[in-house]
């Protein structure tokens, strides 16, 4: 009998439980070996159990190692902590990878766009440690760490030259921040110079980096970035490429990996069949290929390239969502990625 891989599956809210049911559809016609587990997280949790991350939840992942993750909602400037980042510091995942990449049949301003953007994904501004110093005055301390910035640079330099990839470029202000962003460079820098020399490596003032971002975004390979800079810039690269639609994540630590779509639970139009499922569907492949990379089992390495073929022969022949100038449902996409596979 083939190996079977556990999976907690958190369908979250919003447009979650939709992206994530066709996201499931589609991973079934893959005939992927999974063994899915629901758990809840954001505002179902809450109503289930008054917590938004219920510790039954986090229990399931540290337990099954791998979880796909449906969007949650945030609000804004007031109410509960973010799911996403509570799941990052409580599991340790350290790593958020987002892989950027033309598609084809999906029009863009450029052509050829191949970006991964690395985010440290524990500390720096997103940390949340925030004071009302007195009425009408606030802070935010921004933490970096020298384990947390080599760590994060090491998987960088790996993941680059286990895949070939040409360059680790980082992001940073050090000309400005020179004590934390500082501290991120020197130890990124040491890194490099000591354990992974053979790879490509540059750096650039943050603000630089994205007017050349925008102007010729074939001139970076890996981006590689603290906390708040990488969640900006994944979503500006994701905007060279179609959008929050078609960029998958994975959020790595030492024991677990949740995988989830970028985007946010959209609830204006939840529940009305319109979302585009691909963020979440190219989220399952990396986690497949994830799985693959622990237990070289070549099935889910397969069921993995059989589903990215399908979705890009899908976008090529112009099965396309809403948002991406289509006509089909979040159902209708579904199923006409998992009539190709």
């Amino acid at each position: 009998m083939p190996t079977t891989y556990p999976i907690v599956v958190i369908p979250g809210d919003g447009i979650g439980p939709e992206v994530t049911a066709a996201t499931l559809t589609v991973l079934e016609a893959a005939g992927a070996p999974l063994e899915f587990h629901k758990h809840q997280a954001g505002l179902p949790a809450i109503d289930a159990t008054g917590e938004v991350l219920p510790e039954t939840t986090l229990d399931a992942i540290r337990t099954h190692k791998t979880a796909l993750k449906g969007p949650c909602t945030t609000p804004v400037g007031k109410g509960f902590r973010s799911v996403n980042v509570q799941l990052r510091q409580k599991l340790e995942l350290y790593a958020a990878i987002r892989p950027v990449r033309s598609l084809e049949g999906v029009k863009t301003r450029f052509d050829g766009v191949d970006l991964v953007v690395f985010r440290e994904n524990t500390e720096g501004l997103y940390a949340g440690v925030e004071n009302a110093i007195v009425p009408g005055v606030v802070t935010s301390l921004k933490i970096v760490t020298e384990k947390a910035s080599m760590r994060i640079a090491r998987a960088a330099f790996a993941y680059a030259k286990q895949r070939n990839r040409k360059k680790v470029t980082v992001f940073h202000k050090a000309n400005i921040m020179k004590l934390s962003d500082g501290l991120f460079l020197e130890r990124v820098d040491k890194v490099h110079r000591e354990e992974f020399p053979e790879v490509a490596y540059d750096t650039r003032i943050i603000d630089a980096g994205c007017m050349k971002l925008v102007q010729d975004p074939t001139q970076f390979d890996i981006l590689l970035m603290e906390n708040f800079y990488g969640d900006v810039v994944s979503d500006l690269c994701a905007g060279l490429v179609g959008g929050l639609g078609v960029t998958p994540g994975a959020n790595i630590g030492e024991d677990c990996a949740v995988f989830e779509a970028v985007h946010g639970s959209a609830p204006d139009i939840a529940g009305q069949n319109k979302a585009n499922p691909l963020a979440l569907i190219m989220s399952a492949v990396m986690m497949l290929n994830h799985l693959h990379e622990l237990h070289g089992d070549e099935n889910v390495k397969q069921c993995a390239n059989r589903i990215k073929q399908a979705y890009n022969a899908a976008l090529a022949e112009g099965d396309k969502t809403y948002d991406l100038g289509g006509t089909l449902s979040t159902t209708e996409f579904a199923d006409a990625v998992a009539k190709r596979v």
